[in-house]
């Protein structure tokens, strides 16, 4: 975030998020170290596996627009789309993508297990991202359906992830993903997130 005007759109985000968040539930998190680290540059941990090539994306159970927003701030090449369950926090998403003024960046009020039968989004996404939103054999039914053959779900876990891959592996399996690692991100000191890249197809994977 050391460029001038991305720091300028989280500051935008940051300031939109807190004042929602009087309103509605959005997050627990509101003081400037928390924001930054705990969404911003947790978000932002994902940029290492993104293709370096314009690519689309899909963030299912966005939420408050994590990690999705951040991204198209640090990737505005990237053609973006928030899914979430909650008409409250599309309204949110939907004022904050006009305060930032992004583009190509879209909200899908829907249930991920209801628009992965829609045929302009099964399949179709070269990244499929999702954020503490449930554990990993779950995340896998509903996010794997939307990834492009060769492209990667990346599921936000916390420090301690090997037991869900474990339970995950036949569900992975029968979907026809593979895991291809796990990275683990300090995000600030002493707080360790992990990355699960899940490949679809199992090869070929974006680089």
């Amino acid at each position: 975030m050391s460029n001038p005007s991305m720091m300028a759109e989280f500051d935008i985000y940051k300031n939109n998020l807190l004042d929602w968040n009087n309103r509605i539930n959005l997050t627990a998190i509101t003081d400037d170290e928390g924001i930054r680290y705990k969404h911003f540059e947790d978000s932002l941990s994902l940029l290492p596996f993104l293709p370096n090539t314009p690519f689309s994306m899909i963030d299912v159970g966005t939420g408050a627009g994590f990690p999705g927003i951040p991204i198209k701030i640090v990737r505005p090449d990237a053609k973006v789309t928030l899914l979430d369950s909650l008409r409250k926090r599309i309204y949110f998403l939907e004022d904050t993508i006009k305060k930032l003024e992004l583009t190509d960046i879209n909200c899908i009020h829907a249930r991920a297990e209801d628009l992965q039968k829609d045929i302009n989004h099964a399949n179709s996404y070269d990244i499929v991202t999702a954020r503490a939103v449930a554990r990993l054999d779950k995340l896998c039914k509903w996010c794997l359906p939307f990834v492009k053959p060769g492209g990667l779900f990346l599921a936000m876990k916390g420090p301690t992830v090997e037991e869900e891959i474990n339970e995950s592996k036949e569900i992975i399996r029968k979907l026809k993903g593979e895991v291809e690692g796990v990275e683990y991100v300090e995000i600030m000191p002493g707080v360790v997130h992990s990355v699960v890249v899940v490949c679809y197809n199992g090869e070929g994977c974006l680089q």
